[in-house]
């Protein structure tokens, strides 16, 4: 068995990317390959629950990248702690296996206050104003201002939006060789999030996806001779997994508008345009890529079909389900809607609930992913011009989230090593089982 183990987490990854990418090639040229699917909705906060507990959302609890909090009639994105994840995770199982065994976990979402060792992910600092501070929550503490005065301060603004870039990246790799190098955790875990940007917003065949995949595969390649340094030698086993894969998208669906237009949303006004008035809904779209929430204030069956009917039929949805009934998607969690609408591949969904742009709430022409109630990769098209995001979905050209029925919308998993797992289709739940039978679990 090894002594190391290193798990990268890759949004994107295509089985196609790899023939263009020399540094992963070389490094699992030798190992197993599969073809990798992500359980439904394949996004990255559930994919990377699944993969790292082995279990599937009704069980773990992440059922989206955001949550509606029903006590409070609040939504929540991307900001939830380490504890929406209701069951153990691998350092934890490995913890409880071996103590001495140690885990370092460099920025996967919701990692925060996990039990790793070694933690390392983005904590945007809200203040008051509306401005964000730009720092990291770590374990140690101490250890982000050691990686600060060597590195400089995370670049949270490459990270997302308009500026998303390799330097993200780069700084995530440049501090897990440190961690690498300080601490040798036994197993590490890294989020390499690059291939994530362009093929959104250009479409995964564009010539800008096709130079992240350059990009990031020059950082995998830093990372390796880093880590071969930090562990003096002693190889590390290496997994990569792809989280998803991007399709092409050329129609866009607008849930909330539906809703509204039928009477189910209401809005209200506030100073800064139409904002979602979550109290006097009897219906509102969580929306999260190519599918979303449906939460409704009553689930009378009735009630239920009412608003299920509005969205059969409708041009880029593909099924609309109760997840207590559909319980071949895994979805049937008390933090789910009374309903989803998934998209056709080609299709996504936006938040937007407003049929007059004037009307649209300030925070919808701004990068802002906590105060929107649903994800926006419009952000990425801000125009310096205007100073601000243009309202027009359809900008858009790449998404992900539908179930993974076809090949082209499933990823891969490598190791570098031969006999690692079984060359044959493999699910993300199944990631966690092929990390602990390295350490004999």
């Amino acid at each position: 068995m090894p002594e190391y183990v290193v798990l990268l987490s890759i949004p994107g990854l295509r089985g196609e990317d790899v023939a263009r990418m020399p540094r992963l090639s070389a490094l699992t040229g030798n190992g197993d390959r599969a073809e990798l699917a992500p359980s439904f909705p394949a996004v990255t906060c559930p994919v990377q629950a699944n993969m790292t507990t082995g279990l599937t959302p009704s069980e773990h609890g992440v059922v989206a990248n955001g949550f509606y909090w029903r006590d409070r009639r609040e939504v929540e994105m991307w900001t939830s702690p380490n504890d929406c994840i209701l069951k153990p995770q691998l350092w934890d199982i490995l913890h409880a296996h071996e103590p001495r065994t140690t885990s370092a976990v460099w920025f996967p979402l919701h990692s925060k206050h996990c039990g790793a060792d070694y933690v390392c992910t983005p904590a945007p600092v809200h203040n008051p104003d509306g401005s964000e501070s730009l720092w990291c929550y770590t374990k140690p503490e101490s250890l982000y201002g050691e990686l600060m005065a060597e590195l400089g301060h995370f670049p949270l603004q490459h990270f997302w939006g308009p500026l998303a870039n390799i330097k993200s990246t780069a700084w995530i790799v440049s501090s897990a060789i440190r961690a690498a190098e300080r601490f040798r955790p036994n197993f590490f875990y890294a989020y390499l999030p690059h291939l994530d940007y362009a093929a959104q917003k250009f479409g995964p065949d564009s010539p800008q996806a096709t130079q992240a995949v350059t990009e990031l595969d020059a950082e995998i390649g830093r990372m390796i001779d880093g880590f071969a340094a930090a562990y003096h030698g002693v190889q590390p086993l290496w997994l990569i997994a792809s989280e998803y894969v991007i399709t092409p998208v050329d129609h866009v669906l607008y849930p909330n508008r539906i809703l509204r237009e039928a009477g189910w949303l209401k809005v209200k006004p506030s100073d800064g345009g139409e904002v979602s008035d979550f109290t006097a809904s009897r219906a509102f779209a969580l929306v999260d890529h190519q599918f979303s929430h449906i939460f409704m204030q009553d689930d009378d069956p009735k009630a239920v079909h009412r608003v299920a009917e509005l969205f059969v039929g409708q041009p880029g949805v593909a099924e609309v389900f109760s997840p207590r009934e559909a319980m071949h998607y895994d979805l049937n969690h008390d933090r789910s809607g009374e309903l989803v609408v998934v998209s056709e591949p080609n299709s996504w969904q936006a938040y937007y609930w407003w049929t007059d742009d004037a009307q649209a709430p300030s925070f919808a022409r701004t990068v802002d992913i906590h105060r929107k109630p649903g994800y926006d990769p419009v952000e990425m098209f801000f125009d310096p011009a205007t100073r601000g995001i243009p309202l027009d979905a359809t900008l858009v050209k790449g998404s992900h989230g539908a179930p993974a029925n076809d090949p082209s919308q499933r990823g891969v998993l490598l190791s570098s090593q031969r006999g690692v797992f079984v060359e044959g289709p493999t699910a993300d739940t199944d990631v966690a089982d092929i990390v602990l039978r390295q350490f004999g679990i």
